[in-house]
């Protein structure tokens, strides 16, 4: 229980903690959950990565989420977010490698094992607010077969990875309902509907 309530804290940091209550519930309340996304539309990760052994990590949890957030649990029992600066340095060293074939995350993933796991770059890449920072990388990495391959891999345990899976699948399946109108869905913009949601809402006061 303690742990959810301090989830549920970072949550707050973000302006989410009904989604992730309702993630961390795992009551099998749909419609709490999909009424909680529609409130909080997700252009974000609110993730929780842990450290595991000396630099290497382990995303333990992660939900949509309106803004990104990453908090760090550190072998030494520290906790703490970490800044846009930080993540984007890390992204963009992580990139450099895979420019140069050093990265763990496109090599197989028995190369993986024998390094003996992913660092901090390389687990935040993995995530799915690495997918959204690192989105810039494109295909030398999203659309690598090793890294696809691998992915799981990055996660604690497979429960950890298939609670993330299903939430982002709950959140584009909301974000795409036919009430939904122009782009949406996870990695698509609201924008537009919120500029034509706005100006609607003017007119017709």
């Amino acid at each position: 229980m303690k742990h959810i309530k301090k989830i549920a804290t970072y949550a707050a940091i973000g302006g989410f903690g009904a989604i992730v209550m309702a993630g961390l519930s795992g009551c099998g309340n749909n419609n709490e959950f999909e009424s909680a996304n529609e409130q909080n539309q997700a252009t974000g990760a609110f993730v929780i990565i842990e450290e595991t052994s000396a630099g290497k990590y382990k995303v333990v949890e992660e939900y949509p989420a309106s803004q990104t957030r990453v908090v760090l649990k550190q072998l030494d029992g520290t906790e703490r977010v970490l800044s846009k600066e930080e993540m984007d340095a890390l992204v963009a060293a992580e990139n450099a490698k895979i420019d140069n074939g050093t990265s763990n995350l496109t090599k197989p993933a028995d190369a993986q094992l024998s390094s003996g796991g992913l660092g901090l770059g390389e687990i935040l890449l993995s995530s799915m607010a690495g997918a959204i920072i690192g989105s810039w990388i494109g295909n030398k990495l999203f659309n690598n077969q090793n890294f696809q391959s691998q992915r799981q891999a990055a996660y604690k345990n497979p429960s950890a990875y298939t609670r993330s899976v299903n939430s982002f699948n709950n959140a584009r399946s909301t974000a795409n309902a036919p009430k939904s109108s122009g782009k949406s869905g996870f990695f698509g913009s609201n924008t537009q509907n919120k500029a034509s949601s706005s100006s609607t809402q003017s007119s017709g006061g």
